[in-house]
């Protein structure tokens, strides 16, 4: 915070939230069983899993795209709901499917709609990043042209698949015409998106930025791709156990899908309307490896720099950080990696972090993880209560060594006032982004 203002930059909070993820499909559901120590990790409905290497996942379940969110009025005559009809959601994909729903509850939850005949639809944007887009709408309809040729592909083919429409389809429901983003950045998506936007209402090209990820990539291609790359977990027959972060037992991570997506209002904005605010994003870092496609450097030395420029950016201390969100696939070289650059990082971690990786409940949402883990973080900072890494059974000696707590199993009460949040991803990929109360 006081870099910030040392900076003369305008200060940035998070005023809505919205959640659809494998705990729930809501941002209050989702926490709530988060805290619990609830797998979201099951066998796999969405395809058929015969004769697939991987037969599990963290799916989004009981999830009805044409069910209406409150209604919305945010330019006269226009009613905004999830989608019209069943027609209307078969032109865009699962992914913005849930990306809509996420975004329409946080924009909701901020209460901006009561005041929208006040706002500036310019100083309005949007950035919903995707890790990978419509991959499973991709598999479908190349199948359907394979089988029946070119008159039965789908003229929404395009608009079922490309990265950028979820962000496109809610700056059309919303009619938000500032900024309108994609982040593409494998799994580090979604925090780019959050950290980007951050840094456009700080220099005041928007005073409202909705911002998060959306990922829907549980598909035969999917994971058989991420299966032969051998990332994922293969422990079929017991999902729930099958992310275990840290644990000296892990075999890789289990896909996950969702969306999650803040509000985010430059701070004299937000206190002027009354707003209810959440917590601020205080710093943001981010780094490449350039060291190997999907391997991280050896002691996470990107993700420490990441880590480092967002601690320095917040003006803040390494001491004064007391819960760290890990990124945390449950994949046998990430997590020791990752432990290896906390460590580094935080040189009296032992005597003030919490560590956990919530990765170990919801599976890995890829594009779309980074800001759900920011949601986490915020809510630990409000609620003074930090989520478990769950079925962190045996912890690796690699990482017992650095002497942390990794919070294994259960939730921990403890007051805080700021967290940071780490997001990795393939191609060397690294955002740190650093929050706190207000």
């Amino acid at each position: 915070m006081e870099s910030n203002l040392r900076h003369n930059q305008r200060r940035v909070v998070v005023t809505g939230v919205g959640v659809v993820s494998p705990l729930g499909l809501t941002a209050a559901e989702t926490w709530r069983n988060a805290l619990e120590g609830r797998s979201g990790v099951s066998t796999t409905t969405l395809f058929d899993t015969q004769d697939c290497p991987v037969t599990i996942s963290a799916q989004v379940r009981g999830f009805d795209v044409t069910q209406a969110i409150t209604p919305l009025h945010p330019s006269p005559g226009l009613t905004v709901t999830q989608a019209a009809s069943s027609k209307d959601a078969r032109r865009v994909g699962r992914y913005v499917h849930l990306g809509l729903a996420a975004g329409l509850q946080a924009y909701a939850d901020s209460g901006l709609d009561a005041i929208r005949s006040q706002i500036d639809p310019e100083r309005m944007g949007v950035n919903i990043g995707a890790g990978m887009g419509g991959l499973p709408e991709i598999e479908d309809v190349h199948n359907e042209f394979l089988a029946k040729g070119y008159r039965r592909v789908t003229p929404f083919f395009i608009p079922q698949v490309i990265a950028n429409m979820a962000a496109g389809q809610l700056s059309i429901l919303l009619n938000l015409q500032g900024p309108n983003l994609c982040n593409v950045t494998a799994c580090t998506s979604s925090a780019h998106s959050l950290g980007e936007s951050t840094r456009l209402i700080q220099r005041g090209d928007a005073d409202v930025m909705i911002a998060g990820g959306a990922e829907a990539v549980i598909s035969k291609l999917g994971i058989a791709g991420f299966a032969a790359m051998r990332a994922l977990s293969t422990r079929n027959d017991a999902p729930t156990e099958a992310s275990r972060p840290f644990d000296t037992g892990r075999d890789g991570f289990v896909m996950g899908e969702g969306s999650a997506v803040l509000v985010l209002e430059e701070y004299e904005f937000a206190r002027k309307r009354g707003a209810r605010i959440y917590g601020e994003i205080l710093g943001y870092g981010l780094s490449g490896d350039a060291y190997h496609m999907t391997t991280p450097a050896p002691e996470g030395a990107g993700g420490r720099r990441a880590m480092i420029m967002a601690l320095k950016d917040s003006g803040l201390n390494p001491e004064q950080i007391g819960y760290i969100n890990a990124h945390g696939t449950s994949t046998p070289a990430g997590d020791t990696e990752e432990a290896r650059a906390i460590a580094l990082t935080f040189a009296n971690g032992p005597k003030h972090l919490h560590i956990s990786s919530t990765k170990s409940m919801t599976g890995h949402l890829l594009g779309a993880a980074g800001a759900l883990e920011a949601i986490f973080s915020l809510f630990a900072i409000r609620d003074g209560r930090i989520p478990p890494t769950i079925n962190l059974k045996n912890l690796d000696p690699a990482c017992a060594e650095l002497g942390l707590d990794f919070t294994a199993n259960h939730a921990v009460e403890k007051r805080l006032d700021y967290a940071l949040s780490n997001s990795f991803g393939f191609g060397g990929t690294n955002a740190s982004l650093v929050l706190g109360r207000v």
